[in-house]
């Protein structure tokens, strides 16, 4: 089994960061990262008028989105590309479901797709994942999401843009979803590093996480709590690549050639799926997370 070493990135990261710069070991080269995955209000707002450009705001309800929203943003409901399955909620939804809620909010296949919401992003985070798994080709999260759009003094709207459906077509990427059985069968395998993205208290045992009936983690995963992504709760844009890529490089990851992200229900894993990719890793997400990992039997052993 391979050494556990849970990460908690909160203070103690925050507080080195600040001191000095973050220093990448000399035996890793410089991180990589993918600008094209994350769009800052500038640049959004030079090309607000940009008939490919879709903005999506991403939200459980409608309330902050009828409060202001980006000018032209349309309003993706979480329910509309979320299922429950088997007892398991926020579970990817049929194709057909998706290519229908994409479509309806203007998406097509030539789209460069602008995503933001609520929850610091965190929602914005799972409809990027989703786009990734309907092998859409273009698309980004607004870095600092509305919080960074108004700091900046940009305009915001309260007026529901037309309707203007979309095309889609979906080409769908089975090999980013694993399952259960496929995480037990690599819990031994060193090409493989497991990110647990709950909040450290759920990832040792202290604090079940509602619906989780035997607390805990995946044998030899590392704790990224999603959101120490994020600079703070009140700026959400991500952290520089060098900071995210030092997280990484703790956690083991920067020696795997694959990352498979979890948390609860496959929400807060859309996150650091993001981070992933941002970072040009190699990453699959399993979906069903640990809330059914801990309704299996004992051939799917849990840790403390």
């Amino acid at each position: 089994m391979r050494k556990l070493f849970p990460l908690m990135l909160g203070a103690a990261l925050v507080a080195a960061t600040a001191a000095c710069p973050v220093r990448v070991p000399k035996s890793n080269p410089m991180p990589k990262w993918n600008e094209d995955l994350r769009e800052t209000s500038g640049e959004l707002g030079q090309r607000l008028n940009d008939p490919r450009v879709v903005v999506l705001h991403v939200g459980r309800d409608r309330t902050s989105y009828d409060a202001g929203h980006i000018p032209g943003a349309r309003f993706l409901p979480l329910s509309a590309i979320v299922a429950e399955r088997n007892g398991i909620p926020n579970e990817l939804p049929s194709v057909q479901q998706l290519e229908e809620a994409f479509e309806a909010v203007g998406v097509s296949d030539n789209s460069r797709v602008v995503l933001y919401g609520d929850l610091q992003g965190l929602l914005a985070a799972r409809a990027f994942f989703t786009l990734d798994y309907l092998g859409h080709a273009d698309h980004a999260i607004l870095d600092g999401g509305l919080e960074k759009w108004r700091v900046d003094e940009r305009a915001v709207s309260t007026e529901v843009p037309a309707a203007r459906r979309g095309s889609l077509t979906p080409r769908p990427r089975a090999d980013l979803v694993v399952t259960a059985e496929w995480v037990r069968d690599h819990l031994n395998d060193t090409s493989v590093v497991f990110i647990d993205a709950r909040p450290a208290a759920e990832f040792s045992g202290a604090t079940p996480g509602d619906g989780v009936t035997r607390p805990g983690h995946i044998p030899g995963a590392h704790n990224l709590f999603w959101r120490n992504a994020l600079i703070s709760e009140t700026d959400p844009r991500l952290r520089s690549p060098e900071v995210l890529a030092s997280a990484y490089t703790l956690a083991e990851a920067a020696q795997a050639d694959t990352v498979v992200v979890y948390c609860r229900t496959g929400v807060q894993a859309s996150h650091a799926y993001y981070v992933a990719r941002y970072l040009e890793r190699k990453v699959k997400m399993y979906d069903a997370s640990f809330i059914e990992w801990s309704r299996r039997g004992a051939d799917f052993p849990v840790e403390r």
